[in-house]
């Protein structure tokens, strides 16, 4: 496996920052105690070293945020409907340059960044048409005279924390929405994507300042997790929504509520498929190679844990295991590249920790799980994706393992597979391959995740269809339907014009 040397992907990270307005010279300083390091998961090796925020310095951000919400909460939402419908347009006009970055920081393949790009522009087109259907509602009233309304405001200040694996899609999940909704925001993306959210949110900048109106509403703060932690703590923040571990929202959940503020969590994912007898064999297993391997297992949604039913598991079974036979491994500048790497020496040695602790539970690794070596790449991690056939759902199936993982588990009865599903701790995407009605239908009532499929994978979500799970996966929903309303505070407003004073209730009082 041979990658591209440093200078090509720092000629690639220049040219990705200049198509959005930055020059990577001007971020980068010499490396500093105080700074956050640049990297590459696709060589391993530094890009340079950007300064930090301090703590001094990311109060005074927020409160400029905070300060701009006062008029901003005053331009009409169709007015701000069009910043975003700007945002989106340059996000299409300069996608090439923005997926470079991405794929840079986060190691995807050209077209799994391009399509992470493609989400924030669909965002973008949602919340457009969002920005003119901030429905209340009028309700009848049981006293004679009155109107009684239900009523939408802007929140305030949005402070998002956002995950390395997704560098750039759900800060504009929540931007978008937030900012039809009238409210300024404040992100603190992942230090391991730092590049990626600069660029985005520099087309943002420019989205404001060809419209006409602040730059002030939307901000990001650099540094590792002690930044973020100041998004936690202060109160001018009134929703904190937070991608990341479960460990993390352990964390976060607890310490907005503590001082009363609203958190909007989307958490980990130990996501499970079931193939039944009658499914389409050829259809699943691709749905199951691309949900397990993609993105090196370093999705949200990635498929971790499979049911197949005994009469069809061991022909299944070995399908996959020649399916991942056929997977290239490498640079995901390569053609032809389907996984590229870990995002570091953590994520290799979770994953082999992992295995070894699978195989102590019963389990026999069918294939994987190696690293694969470059020569002129020691500091990257690429890894074989696993298939771990266990003869149960042990303590290991159980957690979540950032990493190219798939547990494999027999079953004999749907019902049975189902529980198996609900079984762990998570509950973010789930998905069934059959070809029987009742079967689809079983599962779709019976399955406690938030997202759950039928003959399609776990991974994949459309914008429109609200995004989130439930139990450990924290209960956020992002993207779709109804989820605007996580960004505006709600008034119950009543109209008296009747020239009386009746009470509710028929309660009497002079």
């Amino acid at each position: 496996m041979t990658l591209p040397t440093q200078d090509e992907i720092r000629d690639l990270t220049r040219r990705g920052l200049s198509g959005c307005g930055l020059d990577l010279d001007a971020i980068t300083t010499g490396a500093s105690a105080a700074g956050v390091q640049l990297r590459s998961p696709i060589t391993g090796q530094e890009l340079g070293w950007a300064q930090s925020d301090t703590p001094e310095s990311a109060a005074d951000t927020i409160g400029r945020a905070h300060a701009a919400f006062a008029e901003w909460r005053s331009v009409p939402a169709p007015v701000r409907g069009q910043v975003v419908q700007r945002w989106g347009r340059l996000l299409a006009e300069h996608k090439e340059d923005l997926a470079a970055l991405v794929t840079v920081e986060a190691g995807k393949t050209p077209s799994e960044a391009a399509g992470e790009v493609q989400e924030m522009i669909d965002i973008c087109e949602l919340a457009v048409g969002q920005s003119r259907q901030l429905f209340g509602k009028t309700l009848p009233s049981e006293r004679p005279g009155h109107r009684l309304m239900e009523t939408w405001h802007p929140l305030g200040v949005v402070g998002i924390i956002s995950a390395f694996n997704f560098p750039v899609a759900p800060y504009a999940w929540n931007t978008a929405l937030a900012i039809v909704c009238g409210d300024p925001v404040v992100w603190k993306p992942s230090e391991l994507a730092l590049l990626s959210a600069l660029g985005a949110n520099a087309l943002l900048t420019r989205a404001f300042e060809e419209c006409g109106q602040s730059t002030n509403v939307n901000h990001v703060l650099v540094g590792d997790r002690s930044v973020g932690e100041i998004l936690l703590d202060d109160p001018r923040v009134e929703l904190v929504s937070a991608t990341g571990s479960v460990r993390m929202g352990r964390e976060v959940g607890p310490r907005v509520a503590q001082r009363f503020g609203r958190s909007l969590l989307e958490l980990g994912g130990n996501n499970a498929a079931i193939v039944a007898p009658s499914a389409d064999a050829d259809l699943a297993l691709r749905g199951v190679v691309f949900a397990a391997a993609g993105t090196a297992g370093q999705r949200c949604t990635t498929l971790r844990r499979l049911f197949v039913h005994s009469s069809v598991a061991s022909e299944f079974v070995d399908k996959i295991v020649a399916a991942y036979g056929t997977l290239t491994i490498g640079s995901p500048l390569d053609d032809g590249v389907l996984v590229g790497p870990l995002v570091g020496q953590g994520a290799f040695e979770s994953m082999q920790a992992a295995l070894a602790t699978a195989e102590e539970q019963g389990g026999e690794v069918l294939c994987g799980g190696a690293r694969v070596l470059a020569e002129d790449g020691p500091e990257a991690f690429y890894v074989e994706p696993a298939v771990v056939r266990m003869p149960s759902q042990t303590q290991i199936v159980h957690d979540e393992t950032f990493a190219p993982i798939l547990y494999v588990v027999e079953y004999d009865d749907l019902d049975d597979a189902i529980a198996l599903n609900n079984a762990v701790p998570q509950g973010l995407s789930s998905a069934v391959f059959t070809s029987d009605l009742g079967e689809a239908e079983r599962f779709l009532a019976g399955s406690d995740t938030g997202i759950a499929n039928v003959n399609i994978g776990t991974s994949g979500a459309e914008i429109g269809g609200a995004f989130g799970g439930n139990k450990e996966t924290g209960g956020g929903r992002e993207s779709g339907t109804d989820s605007w309303q996580a960004y505006m505070r709600q008034a119950t407003n009543t109209v008296n014009y009747s020239g009386e004073l009746p009470l509710a209730q028929g309660v009497e009082f002079l």
